[in-house]
């Protein structure tokens, strides 16, 4: 069960390994990049999936350490990042219960792990080769590693050593070079030199020749400029060229190895709120094939609950009692489904132009109808 514009690998449900390489190497092929959006809840696991399915699209879902904290309850003790691990899990589980039945392809990743966070890593990688054992394929289809702080030999060396671990069962690294600016889950990266913003193509090269003896199964998450989180118009100065530049110096360096269309590898746009759609088309043309997306949806999400909160606000001040009647009951109005319900359709609204500036729309060519019974490849955790 597949679609008609995609490679035949590809299917609903969370797809890894080879299909999921053929699902990035289409993104490329034809000019596109796919959404990856971070969750924290259910709830916001559904909005992404329905907004996937309202554009007839693939998309990817993914978590950090203190998202998957907070997944897990953050009532639990998190010592050795246990709650994070399970928490991630168990979103994962979520993912692989009701992806396929939304009828669209799902890449489920993790996002920023710097060295600190490495034995959540640990803990997810060793989940995935348990399930791998079982079904045939990873419980994730891919993990980032951000060493972006460390010297960038430190970088590689662990990166390979990862890379390594994850081609065995068909998952993908993404890894990081140059800093990411902005703040985002903890991270804070407003105060570096303006220098290491910017990725150098010879830097770029360094990693891919060291990783692509391994496996073709990585990404780089190149800094051109990126920030995370929200600033006013001109304080984010994106040079998408440099991507550009950095796959034509490869390719050069390739020779007669390179590939056709000149874009050996393949990109990862990290903090791409508030940028303008020019810069995220342009870079998509370098070859980016993922562009995170955090900040924005957060705040759709709000959104939706604070403007529900102000349409009913007098039918939301006591159980019992308003304008309709003292005696009248409120419960529909309260009600936590009917709130999450509107942040859920703000963010969907959300999404929606993110699938558009990112060219992600009308991708599957009808999106195939889901099985309640189950994915084909132990999707469901029972």
């Amino acid at each position: 069960m597949g679609y008609a514009n995609l490679p035949s690998s590809v299917h609903p449900g969370v797809v890894t390994g080879q299909a999921m390489l053929d699902l990035l190497n289409h993104a490329k092929e034809n000019g596109y990049a796919i959404p990856a959006v971070n969750c924290v809840s259910s709830s916001g696991i559904n909005a992404c999936l329905e907004a996937a399915r309202k554009n007839d699209s693939p998309v990817i879902i993914q978590f950090s350490a203190g998202g998957s904290q907070f997944y897990g309850g953050k009532s639990l003790d998190n010592k050795k990042y246990a709650a994070a691990v399970s928490g991630a899990v168990s979103a994962a589980f979520h993912v692989r219960t009701m992806a396929e039945l939304y009828g669209v392809p799902v890449i489920l990743h993790t996002d920023h792990c710097a060295k600190k966070l490495l034995p959540w890593v640990d803990g997810l990688l060793a989940a995935s080769e348990r399930y791998h054992a079982k079904h045939g394929e990873p419980l994730f289809s891919s993990h980032m590693i951000d060493l972006s702080e460390e010297p960038i030999p430190e970088n590689i060396e662990i990166c390979k050593d990862y890379l390594s671990r994850f081609s065995k069962i068909g998952m993908l690294l993404e890894m990081e070079l140059g800093i990411t600016g902005g703040e985002e889950d903890g991270v804070n990266n407003e105060d570096v030199p303006l220098e290491d913003l910017y990725s150098k193509p010879e830097e770029i090269f360094q990693v891919y020749e060291a990783l692509t003896p391994i496996s073709d199964m990585f990404t780089v998450a190149a800094a051109f400029g990126n920030v995370h989180g929200v600033y006013k118009p001109g304080n984010v100065k994106l040079e998408p060229k440099i991507l550009g530049r950095a796959q034509t110096y490869i390719s050069e360096k390739l020779g007669d190895k390179a590939p056709a269309d000149k874009k050996p590898v393949s990109f990862v746009f990290h903090g791409g709120s508030g940028s303008d759609v020019s810069d995220i088309q342009e870079a998509i043309g370098y070859g980016v094939i993922k562009m995170n997306i955090d900040t924005d949806t957060q705040w759709a999400y709000w959104d939706g609950i604070r403007n529900f909160e102000t349409k009913n606000h007098d039918y939301l001040q006591g159980q019992i009692g308003n304008p309709d009647g003292a005696d009248k009951p409120n419960k529909k109005y309260y009600d936590p489904r009917v709130c999450l319900r509107a942040a859920e359709t703000s963010t969907v609204a959300r999404l929606n132009q993110c699938f558009a500036d990112l060219k992600c729309t009308n991708i599957l060519g009808g999106a195939a109808e889901g099985s309640a019974l189950g994915p084909r490849l132990g999707g469901l955790p029972v």
